[in-house]
């Protein structure tokens, strides 16, 4: 016996010395002083959400087109000083119910005065004094309020002014809704405190029923609400300096409760098996650390990376979402890392005591279920990927008929006041009010122009635009103050949600405009709300394609340095892209189609959400990677001591089929849980993440990988020894330590309890 320390020594049964890594240490560290461990990361999460409390920022969705044609529109109107297009607007709308307007004119003007005395409030242009600010029926209208700044992003408390502005009108019998950021301001606090309730709850019965003991179920929880609330926190402090969108903390929670739970249940589930191995409890600790851990780690690198991807689109909005869900990834990643060896060390060999049912360990035979199915899948590998690649197939055939668009206010609940403006105004003035266009039209600098060829010019402008089918409504263009700009305001015959508002921006910035000004040496640039949601649609659907190849890449890149093979690495990213692909065929079917769309209290069609897909791909294409490294890093740890292909391919299945379907359980749940939000946008991603999940860990996991690593054979592990020396060397379980049960370590007293 050779003593390695003061408290422990350690001999070897085999030729080779074991090698223990950083993480082996990491893991023996904490296992070893677990109250250290747990204190530190209470001081850490008691400091971020004192900070986040003082300091934090807040969350709008606001986003940076520059470049764009409506960026370019508003830029001009800005720089040469058009009237009204100074702040960010905010319509107020109001409708008598007694009589016209005009019969309140006294109370309307008293409201437009105070609301132009609120703070941050630039102008205000009121209904009686706005041509075409009334409707056709004399008793529907609406304030343009201009703010310097957002007003999505002004605490609640900024309402109660509003409220007090507009009191007279409406006990003088008007109807007052606030639409526009205001309107968003004026939201109810989102549900997710009610999902995440769900989600936690559904994570304790799932664990308790799948491992039977509650501390094996409670230590999984209790880390996964350590790491979100500590990364919740880091991110509202970072909200304080950069701008993130209203749904970041959402999506973030929704991304750092589930891994979170994966990652530190993965651990527990390793540890329990080692337990009965290893000398120590804290040993047992070491070592899940040393192999499970590396594979934790693998993976919160690759849904990270692939977040990163997000940056690629070239669109700081959708790179700070993916930020926003990399930070509670990380933390998450971070306490599983950390905190959970320590709450196994602190547990001792007691982690079973209190149990609801005798607990359950990774299988150690050939008899058990999941082995039997391997041994299925096996017999009949054909059948079984056929069957697979079907059900991805039919799900994903909706995918065809993706539209990509924004969801306006008309798809909110009527409980929402930004809905009830919607409504009013589009019942008064027309559904395209909602969403009306700018045509900004600048001068040629090099042919100067008289009075007399502006208005010349702006009549035949106006004739194109009245003559263009898709167009209600078009004013006759006037001048900026310096001549140099010509404006109309174009009203859609639709809403902006609408397919057919699409495609009358692209008839406008194509043909219409080009068509009509180019002889004049003119340009002009269709700009506003409804312009810039489609330019931001165009610009997604045009950088889809590299944010999807980069993401792919980085990740076949990574799980070659890993597993070693180049097919491994190659049917993954394949199998990833096909239930993706199904996984956004189910929400076109249940939200542009409206299968059931009813049943999520949404009551119109829309289209999906511009960034929803890019979205949906890096966070499902990092989640999937995640099973994929838990399953093929134990496949790939039994085939380095048996080089037994289809006996790796059994091993790997049912070690870790029990631990990814209690896992994809417990992520489907908090993901599905989401549904509850009034978002419209929050349920999609939900339902996507959900199902996506769902299927990676049954059609993907239990057929589609087990019957193509069957049919492939040995093929699964070959690389060119070339290749094999050019990259890097990533061990996701830790197989270059000594195999389990071959080190001993003679405990210390102390660790012997």
């Amino acid at each position: 016996m050779r003593l390695t320390d003061r408290t422990s020594a350690t001999r070897t049964k085999g030729s080779a010395p074991p090698r223990r890594g950083l993480l082996h240490g990491v893991g023996l560290v904490c296992a070893r002083h677990p109250w250290r461990v747990i204190c530190a990361w209470l001081l850490v999460l008691l400091a971020a959400v004192a900070a986040n409390h003082t300091w934090g920022g807040s969350y709008a969705d606001d986003f940076d087109l520059s470049g764009t044609p409506s960026q370019t529109g508003a830029d001009l109107l800005d720089a040469h000083g058009a009237q009204g297009s100074r702040g960010q607007a905010a319509q107020i709308a109001v409708r008598s119910d007694d009589g016209s307007l005009a019969s309140h004119k006294d109370e309307l003007a008293v409201a437009q005065e105070r609301l132009a005395g609120l703070p941050d409030v630039v102008s205000v242009a009121g209904p009686l004094d706005t041509s075409g600010a009334v409707a056709d029926d004399g008793r529907t209208g609406y304030y343009t309020v201009r703010f310097g700044n957002s007003p999505a992003t002004f605490e609640k408390s900024y309402l109660d002014r509003v409220d007090d502005a507009v009191h007279d009108l409406r006990a003088d019998e008007v109807t007052v809704e606030y639409g526009g950021p205001l309107g968003q301001l004026a939201r109810p606090a989102a549900a997710d405190r009610a999902s995440e309730a769900i989600g936690i709850g559904t994570a304790v019965l799932v664990l308790l029923l799948g491992f039977g003991s509650v501390a094996a179920a409670g230590f999984p929880l209790l880390t996964a609400v350590v790491g979100l609330l500590t990364g919740l926190s880091a991110l509202g402090l970072l909200a304080a300096q950069f701008s993130f969108a209203a749904a970041a903390p959402t999506l973030a929670t929704m991304m750092g409760l589930g891994v979170g739970l994966d990652y530190s249940l993965f651990l527990v589930t390793r540890h329990r098996k080692l337990l009965h191995t290893a000398a120590t409890p804290a040993e047992a600790a070491a070592r899940t650390v040393s192999t499970s851990g590396r594979a934790v780690l693998v993976a919160a690198l690759t849904v990270t990376a692939a977040l990163a991807g997000l940056f690629a689109s070239g669109v700081g909005f959708i790179g700070m979402l993916g930020l926003a869900a990399g930070i509670t990834v990380i933390v998450g990643a971070s306490a599983a890392l950390t905190l959970t060896p320590a709450l196994l060390g602190l547990a001792g060999r007691r982690i079973d005591r209190w149990h609801v049912r005798t607990p359950v360990d990774e299988p150690d035979d050939d008899g058990d279920t999941w082995h039997r199915w391997a041994a299925t899948v096996r017999r009949r590998p054909w059948t079984f990927l056929v069957l697979g690649l079907l059900i991805l197939g039919v799900l994903g055939v909706p995918a065809a008929s993706l539209r990509l668009g924004h969801v306006d206010a008309g798809a909110s609940p009527t409980s929402y006041t930004e809905r009830r403006a919607h409504d009013l105004i589009a019942d008064g003035f027309g559904a395209g009010a909602n969403g009306p266009l700018t045509v900004v039209v600048t001068l040629d600098k090099d042919r100067p122009t008289s009075a007399d060829q502006r208005t010349d010019l702006g009549s035949r402008l106006h004739d194109a635009l009245t003559g263009t089918p898709g167009i209600a409504s078009a004013t006759l263009p006037t001048a900026t103050p310096d001549g140099a700009l010509l404006v109309s305001t174009v009203t859609p015959d639709t809403g902006p949600q609408d397919e057919a508002t699409t495609d009358l921006v692209h008839r406008l910035q194509d043909d219409v405009l080009p068509g009509t000004l180019s002889p004049s040496g003119a340009t002009g640039y269709l700009t506003g709300t409804t312009a810039a949601q489609q330019d931001f649609r165009d610009v997604l659907a045009d950088r889809l394609p590299l944010v999807v190849g980069i993401v792919v890449a980085a990740a076949f890149v990574l799980l070659l340095a890993v597993f070693r093979s180049p097919v491994v690495a190659l049917k993954a990213a394949v199998l990833n892209l096909l239930s993706i692909t199904a996984s956004f065929g189910v929400v076109v079917a249940v939200f542009q189609w409206g299968w059931g769309s009813s049943l999520l209290g949404i009551d119109e069609t829309v289209p999906v959400e511009s960034y929803v897909p890019m979205m949906m791909f890096a966070i499902v294409f990092g989640l999937s990677m995640d099973y994929e490294i838990f399953l093929l890093s134990r496949v790939r740890e039994t085939w380095l001591e048996t080089r037994d292909n289809q006996r790796s391919v059994a091993v790997g299945l049912a070690g870790t089929a029990r631990v990814i379907t209690c896992a994809a359980l417990i992520m489907t749940s908090v993901f599905l849980a989401f549904l509850l939000s009034t978002n419209v946008v929050i349920k999609m991603l939900a339902l996507g993440l959900g199902v996506s999940v769902v299927l990676d860990a049954t059609v993907v996991r239990l057929l589609l990988v087990p019957a193509a690593m069957y049919l492939l054979g040995q093929a699964n592990w070959w690389i060119p020894r070339r290749l094999d020396r050019l990259l890097p060397r990533l061990d996701p379980e830790g197989s270059h330590a000594a195999p389990h049960g071959v080190e001993e370590t003679v405990p210390s007293p102390a660790e012997s309890r």
